[in-house]
């Protein structure tokens, strides 16, 4: 006979294990000023930079519309227009391996002139294309950007100190110091007309009169409307509320009502776990962070069910056995499944927590917190409140018969 565990003996530490970790994600969002709110969720201006110097800029005045285009493998210069054929010239970095190359290579574009302003033998995997300014090439010189790898670490307060003329302004490191990379996010209080126009505006100029004009590229900004933002907040809380009542709809329908009590604490356990670890690990909260615990509640949900519906079989199975021993005897029998669906998944969301980065890194984070939490929270909350609530069912059935007997 398989040895049966007895998990019911761990329930009442877990739910205190538990407490404590949920009472210390509301402590980390007191102590840390609410959510890292991405720009989803808080009106204003978002903006990754980097501290890169200008390697090259380029200016056209040929025939057509020329265009430039970068990833991390190859450059490309684009030239189309009603009055030209459109070509396509591209430039692989394995292929034009330093800036002296590539700009040799650029050269013999018709209408295309390039100006090098950093050294001729820096790799071309460095370079970096900022997203200020218009890709689209013209008289007015546009600048490409390359990582100076040996430069030396710019540190938060300077950046702070740089922008501390502008209201509302607030800067976080990402990754390292010496990636000097940092984000920038400025509120929008709705007063101010052409917001994002005029804000980009002041962030750059701000940056290059303190830094030196040049030194400094945009990798991304964002703009989210005060309208947009609120529109967006109240959809997250009610597609979050909605899903919960659904799901105790269906688990009341498809066994009992505690059960499916016991099914939605769990999940809310598991939300409220993640939303403690995004909040203490200052992870951005934005509509990827949302879509990873909508993901998780269905995760852990199933999870749940399998579990509920082993309880069934083995009460129709051992009837004599106890409720409690059957409830270990149901969790013992779908452990190795539980381990064996869990860890399969973990190893592919783990590959994309490894080999990504930004958002994606920290969706891939937030799953891996959430898969482990899922089974947890299956184990320990969701069969734990139905143990309970048929426990306390008996005590009173048992005590509604001692009151009948002494009445007769």
């Amino acid at each position: 006979m398989k040895r049966i565990i007895p998990f019911s003996k761990f329930f009442v530490p877990a739910i205190i294990v538990s407490l404590l970790l949920i009472i210390g994600g509301l402590v980390g969002y007191v102590v840390l000023g609410g959510f890292n709110l991405g720009v989803d969720f808080q009106a204003g201006l978002i903006q990754e930079i980097q501290f890169a110097p200008t390697a090259f800029k380029l200016t056209y005045t040929g025939k057509g519309i020329a265009s430039i285009s970068m990833d991390r493998a190859k450059l490309d210069i684009v030239i189309s227009g009603t009055d030209v054929e459109k070509k396509t010239y591209s430039f692989p970095y394995s292929q034009y391996q330093t800036l002296g190359q590539l700009i040799d290579a650029l050269q013999p574009i018709e209408g295309l002139k390039v100006e090098r302003t950093a050294g001729q033998d820096i790799p071309t995997n460095l370079l970096v294309q900022s997203a200020q300014g218009n890709p689209r090439l013209g008289s007015e010189p546009y600048g490409v950007h390359y990582f100076n790898s040996e430069g030396a670490a710019v540190r938060i307060g300077e950046v702070r100190s740089a922008l501390s003329s502008i209201a509302g302004v607030s800067v976080q490191v990402l990754g390292k110091e010496t990636d000097r990379k940092f984000l920038i996010r400025v509120d929008d209080k709705g007063k101010e007309a052409n917001f994002a126009q005029v804000t980009t505006a002041k962030v750059a100029k701000a940056l290059e009169d303190a830094f030196g004009e040049g030194e400094v590229a945009f990798l991304r900004t964002d703009y989210v409307g005060a309208r947009f933002s609120k529109h967006l907040t109240d959809q997250a809380g009610m597609l979050v509320s909605l899903t919960l009542l659904l799901i105790l709809v269906y688990v009341s329908f498809r066994f009992k009502f505690h059960y499916a009590l016991g099914a939605v604490l769990a999940i809310l356990h598991d939300a409220l776990i993640m939303v403690a670890f995004i909040t203490w690990l200052r992870m951005e909260f934005n509509t990827t962070t949302i879509a990873a615990i909508l993901t998780i509640l269905g995760y852990s949900i199933n999870d749940t069910i399998v579990i509920f519906d082993r309880v069934r079989e083995v009460l129709r199975l051992y009837p004599d056995d106890s409720f409690e021993q059957n409830v270990n005897r149901a969790i013992t029998e779908t452990l190795s499944r539980t381990f064996i669906t869990t860890l399969t998944t973990m190893f592919a969301v783990f590959s994309l927590f490894i080999f990504t980065t930004g958002t994606m890194k920290d969706f891939a984070l937030a799953l891996l917190i959430g898969m482990t939490s899922g089974v947890y929270s299956t184990i320990f909350i969701a069969c734990a409140v139905v143990l309970f609530w048929e426990k306390r069912a008996q005590k009173k059935e048992a005590l509604s018969g001692v009151a009948q007997v002494k009445k007769a």
